[in-house]
């Protein structure tokens, strides 16, 4: 089966092509065929932040071209495509529209079936666009942390999922970018604020990490970034330089730190031995290698997807979508998007 996916919930514009192919086994070995992804980097920097109208424009400017490569990336038309998912939600309203609009148009007028797809189940299953020995078996632990969630789920199949935690403030990706704007590291703050740590000292300043409740799975960034904040301001009073490399350095380890903590707690409730992360910090090499060393201490497998599935595409899109066609979910031509999941 062919599927053609579309993503367009925040300031990526993004489409590929899949061939789902079922085994004799009834398992699906999908292959990406295309995966295209346009940003909008550029014009939002400016702004020091992603403007929603803005980026609304641009989704309209780019999905037709977006598409238009993806098909060709793959050889094939529009008249090959079986099945179109799109994201249907979360994210900003007016992206969201530009791109499951546009799906909703292109079935109808091919007169075959479209999907909605929750772009937290995308990142959920991400890790199964891998090569197969780099999937895991289901039931798994996954924490999804990007600039717009960060939530742990029990992920029983291709279309179970169980809220384990989330955040009760900040994503992580959004206290990252925080933390850039302060230190006037422009935008997008994350990779910066990474890149610039890899010079620091981890320990150089005790920033403190919140564990919440005993037992708790959900997760707090505000008071980190406002101890961030405090202690920039205090270095401005003083007039003493500000140690940007430790910050970032100090910031991220205390993110890491409680990231992995959480996670592994969460394997530790579930009794699942295996660990997957998904989102656009999911790329960040710190919280990667910890979590795959922290794993191996505690005897539990840890996949990691490629970089490329890490952050917003549309492959994934394409195979959450299969997965909920293949139960009979596919959306009515008046069907609406959403702004905030209900697995969430």
């Amino acid at each position: 089966m062919l599927i053609l996916a579309i993503e367009s919930s925040c300031d990526d514009t993004a489409a590929a092509v899949l061939d789902a192919v079922l085994e004799a086994d009834r398992r699906v070995l999908p292959r990406v065929l295309s995966n295209v992804v346009s940003s909008q980097f550029e014009v939002h920097a400016q702004f020091g932040g992603i403007v929603p109208e803005l980026a609304s424009r641009c989704h309209i400017e780019a999905i037709w071209p977006v598409v238009n490569q993806a098909l060709a990336e793959a050889d094939v038309s529009l008249e090959d495509i079986d099945l179109i998912a799109a994201t249907q939600g979360p994210g900003l309203v007016g992206s969201l529209l530009v791109g499951f609009t546009f799906a909703k148009a292109v079935a109808l007028v091919q007169q075959i079936p479209c999907t909605g797809v929750d772009h937290l189940t995308g990142h959920l299953l991400a890790i199964l666009l891998e090569k197969e020995e780099e999937r895991p078996t289901f039931p798994y632990t996954a924490l999804v942390v990007s600039g717009g969630n960060t939530s742990l789920f029990a992920v029983d199949s291709t279309t179970a999922f169980r809220l384990l935690g989330r955040t009760r403030d900040d994503a992580a990706g959004e206290a990252f970018d925080k933390v850039a704007k302060l230190l006037g590291l422009g935008y997008p703050g994350g990779p910066m604020v990474s890149k610039l740590a890899e010079q620091g000292n981890p320990n150089a300043i005790p920033f403190p990490r919140a564990w919440l409740d005993k037992e708790s799975l959900d997760f707090s960034f505000s008071g980190l970034k406002t101890s961030v904040a405090n202690y920039v301001h205090k270095c401005r009073q003083k007039n003493n330089p500000i140690p940007i490399e430790d910050i970032c350095a100090s910031f991220e380890q205390a993110v890491v730190d409680v990231l992995v903590g959480k996670t592994l707690c969460a394997a530790q409730q579930t009794g699942h031995t295996q660990v997957v992360i998904g989102g656009g910090v999911a790329a960040n090499n710190k919280l990667r290698q910890q979590l795959k060393t922290r794993c191996a201490e505690e005897g539990l497998r840890c996949f990691t997807p490629s970089p490329e599935y890490c952050t917003d595409n549309a492959a994934m899109i394409g195979l959450a979508g299969y997965f909920q066609f293949a139960i009979g979910s596919t959306v009515a031509l008046d069907a609406d998007a959403f702004s905030r999941s209900p697995l969430n």
